[in-house]
């Protein structure tokens, strides 16, 4: 289960123990200690400075198929958090989360776009490179929850920031991993666009990037009667709420931790819920149904399992793209 935020800030002790060890990074990064490798095609990262809840997976669906849109060869690179393997691969869409992880399985699925997987995202993206020796055209690499791993250069960094990060803490207290001034390294501010008060804080800091603004949108099944819903996310809250606001009774809220890996006890704990409140359906992620694997099986019965989605729409996604593109054919050649 997740922990709360009043005990999570029992923790703000360590927070400095935390921040040094940010500074002694830094001061590692492009030195032989932990070099940083360039790929041969150009690499856009998408990320955040909170650990998980900003909507990075979705935005990089987004992204990636906004640029397949416009004739450009993509891929996305992740590090594949919670799968078994350390070894470089390429993601297939009828594997499963505990090979690829679950992030980089729903990229896949929902993009139709190549997606590979790495600890180091420089061996992910030497493989989608050596895939395509003889590339034609503009070809480039997502870094999917990029921001944090400089070992790997980008040639576009778009941070993804909410009001909430203002009034965050570092880990391991709250969230963050890195402080806001971090986001002087972006190459673009992406907001939500229900914030219209976000991008007055960025321009008073002295943001002068170009600021997106995100539309999120989740299409919830329609359900007469009780729920149960259910997930491991960063931020489940979020997920609660949007179930209500598109008008479930929510009868039961179940929180696993982040990117929980499901057992078979999990599901005995939630159809009991179920049982109990002759719930008409559950309901979960998209993310939480991918990571359950073979054993959503074991909901083919009543109550029937639904999953509600999270899309994200880049207003103006056009003068997106083009900035992107004008970024990319402003860059120097790189020799294979």
């Amino acid at each position: 289960m997740t922990h709360s935020p009043s005990a999570r800030r029992l923790l703000l002790p360590l927070v400095p123990l935390y921040r040094l060890a940010l500074v002694l990074r830094e001061l590692r990064l492009g030195s032989i200690f932990e070099p940083v490798d360039r790929l041969r095609f150009p690499v856009i990262s998408i990320g955040s400075l909170s650990a998980g809840g900003s909507g990075k997976t979705p935005t990089t669906v987004a992204l990636a198929q906004a640029l397949a849109r416009r004739g450009l060869h993509v891929d996305v690179l992740s590090r594949g958090y919670g799968r078994k393997s350390q070894t470089a691969r390429r993601v297939e869409r009828s594997g499963t989360a505990e090979e690829f992880g679950d992030e980089p399985l729903l990229i896949a699925r929902e993009t139709g776009v190549p997606v590979y997987v790495a600890a180091q995202r420089y061996e992910a993206g030497r493989m989608a490179e050596a895939a395509s020796p003889n590339a034609r055209g503009i070809f480039v690499h997502l870094l999917d929850d990029g921001f944090q791993h400089r070992q790997l250069y980008r040639d576009v960094d778009i941070l993804l920031l909410d009001d909430g990060d203002w009034r965050d803490h570092l880990l391991p207290a709250g969230n963050m991993r890195e402080p806001l001034i971090a986001m002087r390294r972006a190459s673009v501010l992406a907001i939500s666009a229900d914030d219209p008060d976000l991008g007055a804080k960025l321009m008073d800091a002295g943001r002068r990037v170009p600021i997106w603004r995100l539309h999120r949108r989740m299409e919830v099944p329609s359900i007469d009667g009780p729920v149960v819903a259910f997930c491991g996310i960063a931020r489940p809250e979020q997920f609660f709420a949007g179930l209500e606001a598109a008008g479930l009774h929510l009868a039961s809220r179940i929180a696993f931790a982040d990117h929980h890996v499901y057992k078979v006890h999990d599901l005995d704990c939630i159809q009991d819920a179920a049982r109990s409140i002759g719930a008409a359906a559950l309901v979960t992620t998209e993310k939480d149904r991918t990571r359950l694997g073979a054993l959503v099986k074991a909901f083919q019965g009543a109550p029937p399992l639904k999953t509600a989605i999270l899309r994200i729409e880049i207003e103006d996604e056009d003068a997106a793209v083009s900035w992107i593109m004008n970024r990319l054919a402003s860059l120097p050649s790189r020799n294979p």
